[in-house]
């Protein structure tokens, strides 16, 4: 086994980036580099039918977003290039070839079986296996159909007596009957590369020390073990991760409506807080903490840590991780990343700082930002019995009563900041000889026209501005005097 470790996250460009291929990318990430190793990114896009146009870019720019900074790959290049399947199809014809030189594959000219998909199906099923007519053709009288011009496919000569066995880091020792392995096809009529065959292959060219791969993928190792054997190269170390799932019987799936990498990012949740939940969906560190860096992980991550069992995506723990990655950050850097959606809904010449710095507290998620502060921009229409408040000890009368104060000593307030609001409010208060909130609450209610607001009266009035605080004030004195007084 070479030294240095050397492992590949090889996604099929066909669509957005979903969270268990992060996850795979980030495990793979992880093991290369704790080590010192190398991580290579490589497409693999043999599966023309499933090939959508830009997925490529969007994978590359999805793992540089996350951190997930490969060594070699298509747009860094590297020894071992091309990094697109695509581009390597010469390549592939040559060993299938010398299988077939050496008895461990066949030409296969049944035209209709030789249309596989890239992607084989599990090695064992309750239907029998089929068994090509061509297998048991002379080797030399297949190659001359071939060199005559006949179009063919070829398949893997699996053996059909004793038993291969698989050595998974994660599930241990698998064994399977070879008379179970079906011959699955390893070059296609079009001269394209089955997803296995080029797997197997490419992982060889590339050096790649560490394989990991979804569970779905499990069944297809001892084919990728005969392969190896087959050309005398040294099987790389497998390491098998579960599924992650919505429920304890439906996988997440993009069809099925659950969110893509990029979906989660577009709903307000940090790249930071995703990948740190994605790494402990089906990996656990020890310990208490579950919150850690892309560099605290490097520290702490362990390929023994990673279960057997599936993974439930649970959308209420992203939140709890969001919100806490939200409180760790520094103001400045909360509002870096909090701006644009307050930009969504704030049009006004206002403090987009001191919005922030209210928000961030009381944020979740990103998104949740443009409901939050509406009444900022304009007042809603509201109903005076918000002003009625038990906790408060308000009703309309005092409510009226505390606003008419209120516009006396806001409209003489030489200087409108945080401090001289919040002082002149606290000492009017005790002067009338009424709690805080009973003065406090009306104020509030007024300038934001909401009983939940992100901040209090104090805040809500010094990003108002005197100017508008005190319009959205005298508009309350006269709803309440039209009810009180009526």
């Amino acid at each position: 086994m070479n030294s240095k470790i050397r492992t590949r996250f090889a996604p099929s460009p066909t669509g957005y980036m979903h969270i268990g291929g992060l996850r795979t990318a980030l495990y793979t990430y992880l093991i290369a580099k704790k080590s010192g190793g190398t991580f290579i990114l490589r497409i693999e896009d043999t599966d023309t039918a499933r090939y959508v146009e830009g997925a490529t870019q969007v994978i590359i720019k999805t793992l540089k977003d996350a951190g997930l900074n490969y060594d070699e790959g298509p747009d860094v290049g590297g020894p071992v290039g091309p990094y697109v399947q695509s581009e390597r199809k010469d390549m592939y014809r040559p060993y299938a070839l010398e299988l077939c030189e050496k008895g461990a594959a066949y030409y296969c000219y049944c035209s209709e079986l030789s249309k596989e998909s890239s992607h084989e199906e599990p090695i064992s099923s309750s239907r029998d296996l089929f068994l090509c007519p061509c297998r048991d053709l002379r080797h030399e009288d297949s190659k001359r159909r071939a060199d005559a011009g006949e179009a063919y496919a070829i398949r893997m000569k699996a053996p059909k007596e004793g038993e291969t066995k698989v050595t998974d880091i994660v599930f241990g020792e698998i064994v399977v009957q070879n008379k179970e392995i079906d011959d699955m096809v390893l070059l296609k009529r079009d001269g394209m590369p089955t997803y296995n065959f080029a797997n197997v292959v490419d992982d060889h060219l590339m050096k790649i020390t560490h394989v990991m791969r979804g569970s779905e993928y499990i069944s297809s190792a001892p084919k990728y073990n005969l392969l190896y054997q087959a050309f005398g190269w040294e099987i790389p170390e497998y390491i098998t991760v579960s599924p992650i799932m919505r429920d304890a019987q439906h996988k997440l799936s993009k069809r099925d409506g659950d969110p893509t990498y990029d979906d989660l990012l577009n709903d307000g949740y940090l790249p930071e807080a995703v990948l740190n939940y994605i790494a402990l969906l089906g990996w656990s560190p020890g310990g208490e903490n579950e919150l850690f860096t892309l560099s605290e992980l490097l520290e702490v991550f362990d390929v023994t840590g990673i279960s057997k069992s599936p993974a439930i995506f649970d959308i209420e723990k992203l939140n709890h991780f969001n919100s806490e990655y939200i409180r760790k950050m520094t103001p400045e850097e909360f509002e870096k990343v909090a701006a644009p959606y307050i930009g969504r809904v704030i049009k006004k010449s206002l403090s987009i700082s001191a919005i922030a710095k209210i928000l961030q507290a009381r944020c979740i998620k990103l998104s949740d930002i443009p409901e939050k502060i509406g009444f900022f921009e304009s007042l809603p229409d509201y109903d005076t019995e918000l002003f009625v408040h038990q906790k408060s000890k308000t009703d309309k009368k005092i409510a009226l009563e505390m606003l008419i104060k209120a516009q006396e000593i806001l409209e003489n307030l030489p200087d409108w900041t945080n401090e001289a609001i919040h002082d002149i409010l606290i000492e009017t208060a005790e002067k009338l000889g009424v709690k805080n909130a009973t003065f406090m609450w009306p104020v509030r209610i007024a300038s934001a026209g909401k009983a939940v607001t992100p901040g209090g009266a104090v805040e809500i009035c010094f990003i108002l501005g005197q100017d508008e605080t005190l319009n959205r004030i005298k508009l309350a004195i006269e709803k309440l005097r039209g009810e009180v007084n009526g």
